[in-house]
C-alpha cells in the first residue's frame, strides 16, 4: 500500500482550528482539517508509535479557536474502565496518512511515556470550571495588556511627532537666521 504521510503539529495555532503545519521533509500537509475527522482518532506514544493508547474524546479551544488541548480517552477496555486525561497544545502532533482509496487516517502522536501519560490531570467537571476560568482570566488579562500597549504606542507616536515637528521648526530657524546673519 502506497501512503503518504504528513505530521502537523496542532499547538499553539494562529487562528480558529488552522492546524499550524510543520510538515517534514517531503511531506505534504493536508491543509484543512475536520474536527470529526480527529475526534475518536487513534493516540499513540511517539516512543511507541505502534501502541495505541487511547482516543481522542474531544478537543478543547480558547476563546481565539485555537486548541488549547486534546481530551484522550485511554486505558479503556470495550469502552469501560479508561479515563480521560488532558494532554495540553505543545504535548502532541497529528499525524495524517493518505492511502491510495484517498482515505484519511488521524494518528494523535503523545509527547510522552507511559509513566508521564499516568501522571496527566484527568478530565472532570472541577478541571473543567477552573481551566475555564484559568483561560477566562488570560483572555481578560491579553485584552487589556493589547489596550494598554495600543495606548503607550498612540501616546509614544503622538511625542515623537511633537518632537519631530519642534526640531524641524528649530532647525528652519537656526537655518533662516544663518542665512539672515550672511547678509
Amino acid at each position: 500500500m502506497n501512503m503518504k504521510t504528513s505530521t502537523l503539529a496542532i499547538a499553539t495555532l494562529a487562528g480558529g482550528f488552522a492546524l499550524g503545519a510543520q510538515a517534514q521533509p517531503a511531506h505534504e500537509p493536508q491543509g484543512l482539517y475536520s474536527a470529526g475527522d480527529i475526534l475518536d482518532a487513534g493516540a499513540y506514544l511517539s516512543s511507541d508509535p505502534d501502541e495505541r493508547v487511547g482516543e481522542v474524546e474531544d478537543i478543547l479551544f480558547d476563546e481565539a479557536m485555537q486548541v488549547t488541548a486534546l481530551v484522550i480517552e485511554s486505558g479503556s477496555v470495550l469502552g469501560l474502565g479508561g479515563r480521560d486525561v488532558i494532554v495540553e497544545a505543545g504535548q502532541f502532533t497529528l499525524t495524517t496518512h493518505f492511502d491510495d482509496d484517498g482515505d484519511t487516517q488521524h494518528r494523535v502522536m503523545l509527547e510522552a511515556s507511559a509513566e508521564a501519560l499516568e501522571s496527566y490531570p484527568v478530565f472532570s467537571d472541577d478541571w473543567w470550571d477552573q481551566a475555564r476560568e484559568r483561560s477566562r482570566e488570560a483572555w481578560l488579562q491579553t485584552q487589556e495588556g493589547a489596550e494598554s500597549a495600543w495606548e503607550t504606542t498612540q501616546e509614544g507616536a503622538e511625542r515623537a511627532w511633537e518632537t519631530t515637528r519642534e526640531n524641524a521648526r528649530r532647525a528652519w530657524e537656526t537655518a533662516r537666521d544663518a542665512v539672515g546673519a550672511d547678509d
